[in-house]
Parts: C-alpha cells; sequence; structure tokens
C-alpha cells in the first residue's frame, strides 16, 4: 500500500484512517480488537481516536476509547505498527479543558497511560481555545515533542483565521507547527472547508484527515427515511441533519455512480473524499469486520471523470 506523508512531518500513513470513536462504544472490546487487527491485515497503518471518545455515552467519563486501544497495544505487540493519532482539549469534566500549557501537560500523561504507550505519533488540538493564547498552546506541543513523547501536532475543528495565525506563531517563534486539520469534510458538508480551508491547507502544505467522511454513516444509503433513525445509535441525529433534499439528491448520485462501478454508495462516497485535494487520509469508522472490508474496498477505487461530475452537480451547494 502507498503511504503519503502528514504534512511536513515525517510521519508516513495509509491513504484511509480508522477512526476510533466506536472503540468501546458501538464496538465493544473483543470486536475492537478484531476490528484493529482485520485493518492492520489489510494493510492500513493508521488510527484515530481522541481522550473524550465516548464521554458522551451515559455511564462513561471518557477515555474509553483510548483504554481499548491500550488493552490492544499491550496484548498484540502491535505498537510499532501503528501511526496513532489522538487528541486533547474538549472538555472531559473537573474543569479538564482546553489547551492551556499545564492541562496540555496533564492529559498528555492521562492518555498515554490509557493507551499503554510511550509516545502519542500525531497529537492534536481537538477544538480551538481562543482563551489560550497560541503561543502558549504551541510551546507547550513543543516541549512534548522535545521529550520524546510526541512526534508531530496537528489541529481539529480549527477556522481558516485561526489554523493561519497557528501557523504564523509557529514559524515566528521558531515552535513546530500543525502539520495536520481534521475538519468535518465530505460530500454533503463541503463549503465550509473548500472555500477557505482548503487553499490554506494547500499552500501550507498541511495535510488533511477530515472526519464524518460518510456523514455519520448518511452517505452509506443506510437512512433514506424518518422511519431508518432507529437503525444505530446516532441515527436521529444523523437523519435531522442530511435527511432533505439535498441530502436525498446526493444519495440518488451515489446510488447511480455504486451501480456504474460496481460499488456500494458508502465506497464511493469514501472514494470521493479520497481523491479530493489537500486531503492525505480520511477518517471513517466501521463496527464490523464486513463494514470495514467496505472501507479496503472503498480505499481501492478510482473514480472516473464523469462519475467525479456526476457528484460534483449532486453535492453542489449553489
Amino acid at each position: 500500500m502507498q503511504l503519503k506523508p502528514l504534512g511536513r512531518s515525517p510521519l508516513q500513513v495509509s491513504p484511509l484512517c480508522f477512526g476510533g470513536n466506536v472503540f468501546g462504544w458501538t464496538a465493544d472490546e473483543k470486536t475492537s480488537f478484531s476490528l484493529l487487527d482485520a485493518w492492520l491485515d489489510a494493510g492500513f497503518n493508521f488510527v484515530d481516536t481522541a481522550d473524550v471518545y465516548s464521554r458522551w455515552v451515559p455511564g462513561h467519563t471518557g477515555g474509553e476509547s483510548e483504554t481499548v486501544i491500550g488493552k490492544w497495544f499491550k496484548q498484540s505487540g502491535k505498537r510499532d505498527k501503528v501511526v496513532l493519532a489522538t487528541k486533547v482539549g474538549m472538555d472531559m469534566g473537573d474543569g479538564k479543558v482546553g489547551l492551556k500549557a499545564a492541562y496540555i501537560k496533564q492529559a498528555v500523561e492521562d492518555s498515554l497511560r490509557r493507551l499503554q504507550t510511550d509516545r502519542i505519533d500525531l497529537y492534536q488540538a481537538h477544538k480551538d481555545d481562543e482563551a489560550t493564547p497560541l503561543d502558549e498552546t504551541l510551546e507547550a506541543f513543543a516541549s512534548l515533542i522535545k521529550q520524546g513523547k510526541v512526534r508531530a501536532i496537528g489541529a481539529s475543528n480549527y477556522s481558516a483565521a485561526r489554523l493561519a495565525e497557528a501557523l504564523e506563531t509557529s514559524q515566528r517563534l521558531g515552535l513546530p507547527r500543525y502539520e495536520t486539520l481534521q475538519p468535518l469534510y465530505n460530500l454533503y458538508d463541503r463549503a465550509v472547508f473548500e472555500q477557505d480551508l482548503q487553499p490554506l491547507c494547500e499552500r501550507e502544505q498541511v495535510g488533511v484527515i477530515n472526519f464524518y467522511a460518510l456523514a455519520a454513516g448518511f452517505l452509506t444509503g443506510k437512512y433514506r427515511s424518518e422511519a431508518d433513525a432507529a437503525k444505530s445509535a446516532r441515527g436521529a441525529n444523523t437523519t435531522k441533519k442530511y435527511l432533505n433534499d439535498r441530502g436525498l439528491k446526493i444519495l440518488g448520485a451515489l446510488d447511480e455512480a455504486a451501480k456504474r462501478m460496481g460499488a456500494t454508495p458508502g465506497q464511493v462516497a469514501v472514494a470521493w473524499v479520497m481523491s479530493r485535494p489537500t486531503v492525505v487520509a480520511p477518517i471513517a469508522s466501521a463496527t464490523s469486520l464486513e463494514q470495514l472490508q467496505d472501507l479496503v474496498r472503498a480505499s481501492q477505487l478510482r473514480l472516473d471523470g464523469d462519475t467525479l461530475a456526476l457528484l460534483e452537480r449532486a453535492s453542489s451547494e449553489a
């Protein structure tokens, strides 16, 4: 499998990233282990998680996903085969939130303990913290890189203006820079990324590892009516956001493209994101080996010009 560089960092990753938000939530520990094993067996090496996964689940406190990955590392001995990405900054409760230096120092130790590893390959600011000066955050990350606890850093959910400011701050102060951006981007959610963030990432050689490549499952064709909301834990939110005239138009185009390509709508949707400028590795999740095989097949699809034009027309927000 052809690996790709993450920004200007030395990290080389597979062209698709496994989203670890499902580990310890909709995929139990045993299933998560089998998914991680199968991911590596298929030739992929990139896994993304966050300290806050899956705090939104009743009874969870955050750290569940990292804990599952850590147990798998210990049991499998496969840590060195994985480019591991995690994040800091979302509210973990008890005042544990944001990107102040003292908190980053504490949070990285918590993540390393849960992950049962001595380093994080890509450590990301999960969202912008406008209350903390960028230089304080970047200096804290620089310290972690110097200590060998982190290899590269990235940003998630940053606006173009703030990402540009962060990159300028790094350059001005001689600090490590955000090598990646993790934005919301898929066939439905296009405008915000393409208008300002994409040109910036292209110009600055920032690698894009977008989340919700399948629009929370909508682009698989799983949700086509309000009744389908009951199909999964996140079905109600998915249908509320995406089940509208534009969403159905996109599903129609995906159906047609899938028929042409001998593929599924979800595979085509992932292949479309993989074909986009600046995108290094879209992030997508699976909760079964069957779904994981769908992602493997998606990574092998090459969309022709006519198919890309069909999807462009359907997903245009003009």
